[in-house]
């Protein structure tokens, strides 16, 4: 089932409402494992990564023992909600502030792993007509930006301005997914959008970034992604979320010897819906950290938790969510990947 989440008009309250609202629901997809057809996992169109080289050669389904359903989405809030509804068992590299917005509504959502982790590919860009950059960055007060709201890029943006000292509440802020918001700068409807992935590289051709990812990255400012599911997904359904993460792993492990890249670049680039040399520009600034690294201190041993609480504290200044959790702990779930640490 599609999901378009993308009405540049819908508040971001609507959408934490609707993705909270089927919390309490039975999971079509659970109930269709129970009879051994396969789960079903959301994933973003151009956005490769390597483990759609072994979603296109099936790997997931052999080690699973049953059928992977694969659908894309535009944003990790409407993962969220497709998993409150059940129309999602897992979801593929869902940014961590669309995670922390669902979580903090109440959503009972988990994280299993850490996807992706990468600071070039979701950025902010303003409108090349303009002449902004970091230096005159105070010249974005009373700005139009589109930004889709509850995301990595809509942390990403709060934390920019909060840096460069600009009123977010000066500035008209308009929900828009990544692709509407490069389509309305191009056309000089506004003066600024933040998104990623082959939207970003779009967004670029009509203006300029303010920071680099190592810019970004200097300021604490993270991006990474991870791979989410329902608390009740994963306790019902521990050893395929365990079998799942290595089959993720092991295709990242492969990415990670550029002896591989001949043979996974075009598959994971059709996968993907772009050409190879995108894709390639895509997965350089990427990175896929290993098990043990996740399991790790800098990740899911508590970096992560920390990291989560302080995009939280950001929206709720923002007025963006209406409170944080007192943790995130909870919201961690390592037993699979320790599982499939083991396989």
């Amino acid at each position: 089932m599609l999901f378009n989440m993308g009405d540049e008009h819908m508040k971001l309250t609507t959408k934490l409402m609707s993705a909270v609202a089927g919390v309490a629901l039975l999971s079509g997809a659970q109930a269709a494992m129970a009879d051994g057809h396969g789960l079903t996992v959301g994933y973003f169109l151009e956005w490769p990564m390597p483990f759609q080289y072994a979603k296109v050669n099936g790997t997931y389904d052999e080690a699973l023992g049953a059928p992977v359903t694969w659908v894309s989405f535009d944003t990790g809030t409407a993962m969220s909600a497709a998993m409150a509804s059940g129309d999602v068992d897992i979801s593929v590299s869902q940014g961590v502030p669309p995670f922390v917005v669902a979580t903090s509504a109440g959503q009972d959502i988990q994280i299993l792993d850490v996807a992706v982790s990468y600071s070039e590919n979701d950025n902010c860009v303003v409108a090349s007509g303009l002449e902004i950059d970091k230096d005159s960055a105070g010249e974005l007060a009373g700005k139009k930006v589109a930004v889709p709201l509850g995301t990595a890029a809509h942390y990403g943006f709060l934390s920019q301005m909060n840096h460069f000292g600009v009123d977010i509440t000066s500035m008209s802020v308009v929900d828009m997914a990544p692709a509407e918001g490069a389509a309305a700068l191009a056309q000089g409807s506004v003066d600024m959008a933040c998104g990623w992935g082959g939207a970003l590289r779009t967004m670029k051709e009509a203006g300029n970034i303010l920071l680099t990812g190592a810019e970004k990255e200097a300021l604490g400012i993270l991006v990474f992604d991870v791979t989410s599911a329902p608390a009740g997904f994963v306790a019902e359904n521990g050893d395929m979320a365990a079998k799942f993460l290595k089959v993720t792993a092991d295709a990242n492990a492969m990415w990670a010897d550029e002896a591989n890249h001949a043979k996974m670049l075009p598959v994971i680039a059709k996968d993907a819906g772009m050409d190879e040399a995108a894709t390639a520009s895509t997965l350089a600034g990427f990175a896929f950290p290993s098990i043990a690294d996740q399991l790790g201190g800098t990740w899911l041993g508590g970096g992560a938790q920390t990291f989560m609480k302080g995009v939280a504290d950001v929206f709720v200044e923002a007025k963006s969510i209406d409170a944080a959790l007192e943790s995130y702990e909870a919201t961690v779930n390592t037993g699979p990947l320790q599982a499939a640490s083991e396989m």
